[in-house]
């Protein structure tokens, strides 16, 4: 079955920076796309970004350009988010899910358990 683990969470200064990490077994990420999605207390879950599978084409929420970027490596079969500039606001449990291809999160298949991002001085 498809799995994946979020990993590099936790606590940064507004304006620092982190990355994440979205370790993905069993499943092809040259074929299919991953998005990053988060969701912080009493709020609804929201799209962050997403990279397609080929070619590798990324997409982000209005509310991350300039500030965030997706990557992927096919060989560790990882997908990260470089989070820079952080404000108090991207304070979310993050999760990365799979894609046939990038969309609506409701198309998504697979999620993660999710990482913690708080961004407080």
């Amino acid at each position: 079955q498809v799995e994946l683990v979020e990993s590099g969470g936790g606590l940064v200064q507004p304006g620092g920076s982190l990355r994440l990490s979205c370790e993905v077994s069993r499943f092809a990420l040259d074929y299919y796309a991953i998005g990053w999605f988060r969701q912080a207390p009493g709020k609804e879950r929201e799209g962050v970004a997403c990279i397609s599978g080929s070619p590798a084409k990324t997409y982000y929420a209005d509310s991350v350009k300039a500030r965030f970027t997706i990557s992927r490596n096919n060989r560790k079969n990882t997908v990260s988010l470089q989070m820079n500039s952080l404000k108090p606001d991207d304070t979310a449990v993050y999760y990365c899910a799979t894609y046939v291809a990038c969309g609506p999160q409701v198309d998504a298949n697979y999620w993660g358990q999710g990482t913690q991002v708080t961004v407080s001085s």
